[in-house]
């Protein structure tokens, strides 16, 4: 994730300059964050890649059209979160029109092979942990939490993307 005001300022120029090569930056940057917070609203890796790359794909379709000093005047990662939590949003509206798939049980991504046993199982229990925490919060806070905590976006970042659109009656996914 693009940490510094001066990388972030690198990225929105590239991003001026030449859209395809900036893009490339401004994912390779931004990537871990958004899915990480995909996964935090979706609770399941497979819509969290498809919610990413939808994001991912509005953003680049939008960048197209935005000027120099809109695109130097973006907020990269609260603009890209609240894209993915738009999308997100959507894919319920469509998925309230279709049929539920049954979800895997679990989804573990594969261990860091330099860690121990100890570790790989300790980190997968406090996961599943706090998994079963967030999925016991009504929608509306879970997001804000996986908005806050995983995507780092401020207080007011949160409240501007929970209010960019309202939940569709039943709540995606």
């Amino acid at each position: 994730m693009a940490d510094g005001a001066e990388e972030v300022t690198a990225i929105l120029a590239r991003l001026a300059d030449d859209l395809d090569a900036g893009f490339v930056d401004l994912f390779r940057a931004y990537q871990r964050i958004v899915y990480s917070t995909a996964l935090g609203v979706c609770r399941r890796p497979a819509d969290a890649e498809d919610v990413t790359a939808e994001a991912f794909l509005h953003a680049y379709r939008a960048l197209r059209g935005y000027d120099r000093r809109r695109i130097a005047a973006l907020q990269p990662r609260a603009w890209l979160v609240t894209i993915m939590l738009n999308a997100w949003r959507n894919t319920g509206r469509t998925t309230l029109r279709r049929p539920r798939q049954v979800p895997l049980d679990e989804a573990v991504d594969p261990p860091d092979r330099s860690d121990s046993v100890e570790r790989i199982v300790e980190r997968h229990e406090t996961g599943r942990e706090l998994a079963a925490l967030l999925a016991r919060l009504p929608e509306a806070q879970r997001v804000a939490v996986v908005l806050r905590h995983v995507g780092g976006l401020s207080i007011a970042e949160v409240a501007a993307a929970a209010d960019a659109d309202p939940l569709p009656p039943g709540g995606p996914l």
